[in-house]
């Protein structure tokens, strides 16, 4: 039975035995072999594996080797090795062949390169031995560790490079303010090569680092921001455990100290001076002061007021947030001839303090504000905000109705002028002294036009016109009863025929331009002449209104269809106004419940069977039937209407295009106009249209149609007139035949007809026909005197 042992050998095991020995990874193990038969694929024999004894290690190389040679690792051997190199060593795993290289006929496994164990702390590696000649393995491979051994080539590093922290202002000392950490890339279970301790090498005395944490805390109390607000802190990270030799990385910490309110506001000044003049309006800012406050933000947000003095009610304070600062403004109208100086205590207190801080005193200051009253010229000054004037409607011209009074406020009170401005005042109904400011009525009023007037008073300093002074004055027109109550509309009112005795038949009311202060009262009665009407009577309802009342039964319309009842109204203020109103009544037919059907006196001549809507239905089909008639009519004469060419023949059917241009109407010469007239007019007799002809013509008259002929031989007739009318125009021009009715007895009175001279007219005949035609016979019956 054969033996197979795998010994490998490190020579920096020699260094390190006993921990070698001590971090063996695994143990020893003894495998107990079983006999494995079958047949191999090649030569069909029986295989036997036998059992045998098995060793492997856990083995330190030293990283970052800087030696001349390659770092050796170990030897494979194994005791069927001979030394005659029929035995081929092979290694696998990490690194193998780049890494690790091994003799392959002596075993012996070096490291090729330089390890790095931050890169990679661990390999495994597996070996095996193969025989040359049958390329079988003598063992099956065998696998073992390789650990890099660290040494301490990396320093520590920080996780930033600049660190940034703020801490408040007066915190106490040990006040934590920010954790700073490095790390070494090195192994921290093996020695000192990763074990860090901080210290601070920038920043003292006012900071610290815990050498363990690296926690910087505060190492001095009550630093304060106003005196310095930004610190720089420089930490030393250093492996080894701080001990010399021991590699180190360093970082910067800024750390800003943050505010609080632990100052107080304080003036500058202990008395500040202002002034302003009497004139300026409510709101005018007059100055401004501030208390500083050496804290920042919210911490230094001042509010202003006034606490105490003599203008607290005339003065006021408020305070710019954008600023900080306190305004002065005026609160109330100045008066230099009143008061010309005010003094004012005023208080700048911190918004929101910090109670921690309050033992330090209180977060307020005072200080004096002295303000002076500057005397100016100032307008006039009216003893009324408005006036409000009332005068009755009927006020005689120029009499004085109200009055209104100015004065100079200031010390040399100069006189002063009133007047009126004209611009509220257009129509001139008011005027006013100019001395006194007494108002008087220069035109009669009238409220029912214009019950309220509103005008405006100027008062001016005679000896400085540029200060004036306006004022509103407000004038009530009171009312007078001097209009008379009437009917407050058109009232149309009937009464039906078969009306019965007592029957109202109308209300009416009445209105009032007049507005008393009682309100209106109107009275209704018959004139005194109808006092005792027959027909009709009238009823006071005594609350404005009054009914018409029948006073007997049945009323005829063929009698009397419209009856006039005159009414008396009367008012009840003084002096009494009274109206005479006539009402108008008509009689109608109505139906048995009083409706009214028709109040017309044409309506006793119809049907008394038919009502209204009947007659208008019949009207309606009536109208009908003579609009299908004519329409009828109309049809069958135009289908039997000839054409008006009959022969194909005829030259108007031909179309004739030439493109010369005629010489116009001189030309005669071009073509005869002739042949467009109607063949059958033309006659050799008959004379040219295209020359004036040398007689005159007669005016052409028509024979009177003196009773109604048919319309188509009217039409006729007047064609056949055109067509042997030399005059007439050509044949293919449009004449349009109308139909004017009878002739008048006076013939035509037209001109335009006329072409003979006036000596062949005798107008005599004018002065007959009666005053309607006088102006025309004096016109031309005067003419043959005019011209002897």
């Amino acid at each position: 039975m054969r033996t197979y042992y795998l010994m490998v050998l490190l020579w920096g095991c020699m260094l390190h035995a006993i921990p070698m020995m001590l971090s063996q990874k695994r143990t020893n193990k003894h495998l107990h072999s079983e006999m494995i038969t079958g047949l191999s694929e090649n030569e069909g024999k029986t295989l036997h594996r036998t059992k045998r004894g098995w060793m492997w290690n856990q083995f330190f190389l030293l990283e970052e080797y800087t030696g001349p040679d390659t770092q050796y690792v170990g030897k494979l051997h194994t005791d069927q090795d001979k030394g005659d190199g029929n035995l081929k060593y092979i290694l696998t795993g990490d690194g193998a062949g780049s890494l690790f290289i091994i003799d392959e006929n002596t075993g012996d496994i070096h490291a090729a390169k330089k390890l790095d164990r931050e890169q990679k702390s661990l390999y495994v590696l597996r070996a095996k031995a193969i025989d040359r000649k049958t390329g079988r393995q003598v063992e099956p491979e065998s696998e073992f560790i390789i650990k890099i051994h660290d040494i301490n080539d990396n320093e520590p590093k920080f996780t930033k490079d600049l660190y940034t922290a703020s801490i408040p202002e007066m915190s106490g000392v040990g006040t934590s303010v920010i954790q700073v950490t490095a790390t070494d890339a090195d192994d921290a279970n093996y020695g000192n090569s990763a074990k860090i301790v901080y210290s601070i090498l920038q920043g003292q005395p006012y900071f610290s680092v815990d050498p363990e944490t690296g926690i910087i805390k505060t190492a001095l109390p009550d630093m304060s921001r106003e005196n310095r607000e930004q610190y720089q802190v420089v930490i030393q990270a250093k492996d080894m455990g701080g001990q010399m030799g021991g590699l180190s990385g360093t970082t910067t910490v800024n750390i800003t100290l943050t505010d609080v309110n632990d100052n107080p506001p304080r003036f500058p000044h202990s008395t500040y001076l202002f002034s302003s003049p009497e004139s300026a309006p409510p709101g005018t800012p007059l100055g401004r002061i501030k208390a500083n406050d050496p804290d920042m933000g919210e911490n230094a947000e001042t509010e202003y007021s006034i606490s105490s003095g003599d203008g607290s009610d005339m003065f006021d304070i408020i305070t710019d947030k954008d600023t900080q600062e306190g305004i002065i403004t005026v609160k109330k109208q100045l008066d230099f001839e009143n008061k010309m100086l005010y003094t004012l205590r005023v208080e700048a207190t911190n918004t929101h303090p910090d109670p921690r801080f309050l033992q330090l005193g209180p977060f307020k200051d005072t200080a004096l504000v002295k303000i002076s009253v500057e005397d100016i010229d100032e307008p006039p000054v009216f003893s009324r905000t408005s006036y409000l004037i009332e005068v009755d409607e009927d006020v005689k011209e120029g009499s004085i109705i109200g009055q209104v009074v100015a004065q100079d406020p200031d010390i040399t009170n100069n006189a002063i002028k009133y007047s009126v401005d004209r611009h509220t005042d257009l129509d001139r109904i008011f005027n006013i002294y100019s001395g006194n400011g007494s108002l008087f009525i220069s035109k009669p009023l009238d409220r029912e036009e214009t019950p309220w007037h509103n005008i405006t008073v100027i008062a001016t300093e005679i000896n400085n016109p540029k200060q004036s002074s306006q004022i509103p004055v407000f004038i009530r027109i009171l009312d007078i009863n001097d209009h008379a109550p009437e009917f407050a509309k058109y009232y149309e009112t009937f009464v039906c025929e078969n009306a019965k005795a007592g029957q109202l038949i109308q209300t009416v009311s009445a209105v009032d331009k007049d507005e008393p202060a009682r309100g209106h009262q109107f009275f209704f009665e018959l004139v005194p002449e109808f006092a005792v009407h027959p027909n009709f009577s009238i009823v006071d309802n005594k609350d404005n209104t009054a009914g018409i009342m029948t006073r007997r039964n049945g009323y005829s319309r063929s009698k009397m269809s419209t009856y006039l009842l005159p009414i008396i109204i009367f008012d009840n203020d003084y002096p009494i106004q009274s109206s005479t109103g006539t009402l108008t009544i008509r009689v109608c037919a109505c139906d048995s419940r009083g409706n009214m059907q028709s109040c017309s006196a044409e309506a006793l001549l119809l049907p008394a069977g038919l009502s209204t809507g009947a007659l208008i239905a019949i009207l309606l089909c009536i109208l009908i039937l003579l609009v299908l008639v004519v329409l009828f009519a109309a049809l069958k004469r135009q289908r039997k209407k000839e054409p008006l060419i009959i022969s194909k023949d005829d030259v108007r059917d031909n179309i004739v295009t030439y493109n010369d241009e005629g010489g116009g109407e001189e030309d005669t010469q071009a073509f005869d106009i002739g042949t467009l007239r109607n063949p059958e007019a033309r006659e050799e007799s008959k004379m040219r249209r295209d020359v004036i002809p040398d007689t005159i013509f007669q005016i052409r008259r028509t024979a009177p149609i003196w009773e109604n002929i048919d319309i188509q031989d009217f039409i006729h007739r007047r064609l056949k007139e055109n067509d042997l009318d030399p005059s007439a125009p050509p044949y293919d021009s449009l004449a349009t035949y109308a139909y004017e009715g009878n002739d008048s007895i006076a013939n035509s009175l037209s001109s335009l007809e006329s072409l003979t001279t006036d000596g062949n007219q005798d107008y005599d005949y004018l002065s007959d026909w009666g005053p309607r035609f006088k102006k025309l016979a004096d016109m031309y019956g005067g003419e043959e005197s005019d011209r002897d």
